[in-house]
């Protein structure tokens, strides 16, 4: 028995995000294990380094499965793409790792990307990949109310209402604004995440881009840890789990 790591990306537009549900939902998983059992007919269950919910994507997920069949990890990555076709999933990379090795549970951290596209005009070519803000962003006010919110702290008002993690205490080492051209990047790296954590945290800035709030109000919402103080959890399109370190 081998255990393999794979490099995975996906558009979630088609998803109802990663993990497996019923028969007849697509899942990111779900595809992926069929699969695998149309390539070496093998029940094996796939475990993701981060689920992301239904519409978010995906440039750099890590997966990791166990596989009886031997094989290339060429011959491997190929005869899932050819398998998943026409799913938008493709299988980057694979490697044969120890059996100790985690998708979930061996991450160091996890790197988020949520895009805005702030113009007037509707996005033609990134339609389903970003958010579309017509009205202009405070870009340093929003940098400043980033600033406030990372490091450690009780994350209990960025936090879904369907979030199962054990504690709202999380480590944000990194959550910093880019711009590139008409698009506003957020990005924010982390050992670990809380449901909708990213999103609640980009629809938050997002308000603060607009002046609805100030930058001082991030620290008062974080300081208040009531989710209804919180912005709006931003829409899914716009977030891509972009990269998981080891």
């Amino acid at each position: 028995m081998t255990r393999w790591k794979i490099l995975v990306e996906y558009d979630g537009g088609p998803f109802f995000g990663w993990q497996r549900q019923e028969a007849g939902v697509p899942t990111v998983q779900g595809a992926l294990e069929a699969a695998i059992m149309a390539f070496c007919q093998q029940n094996s269950t796939v475990h993701g380094a981060g689920r992301t919910d239904a519409g978010v994507h995906a440039a750099g997920q890590v997966a990791h499965f166990d596989l009886s069949r031997p094989c290339a990890p060429n011959v491997l990555c190929n005869a899932l793409n050819a398998h998943l076709r026409p799913a938008p999933i493709a299988v980057l990379d694979a490697q044969a790792v120890g059996p100790d090795f985690h998708a979930r549970f061996s991450a160091q951290e996890k790197v988020y990307l949520y895009r805005m596209l702030v113009r007037v005009a509707p996005p033609a070519l990134d339609a389903g990949r970003v958010w579309h803000l017509r009205r202009p962003l405070d870009v340093q006010a929003m940098r400043r109310a980033c600033a406030a919110l990372k490091g450690r702290h009780d994350f209990s008002a960025f936090r879904g209402s369907q979030c199962q993690a054990k504690s709202p205490i999380r480590t944000l080492d990194e959550l910093r604004i880019e711009e590139d051209g008409q698009e506003v990047l957020l990005w924010a790296r982390a050992r670990s995440f809380l449901h909708n954590q990213v999103r609640i945290l980009a629809g938050t800035l997002a308000k603060i881009g607009r002046g609805t709030w100030t930058a001082q109000d991030a620290a008062r919402i974080l300081q208040g840890r009531d989710r209804r103080t919180a912005g709006p959890t931003a829409p899914p399109q716009g977030l891509s789990l972009m990269r998981v370190q080891y």
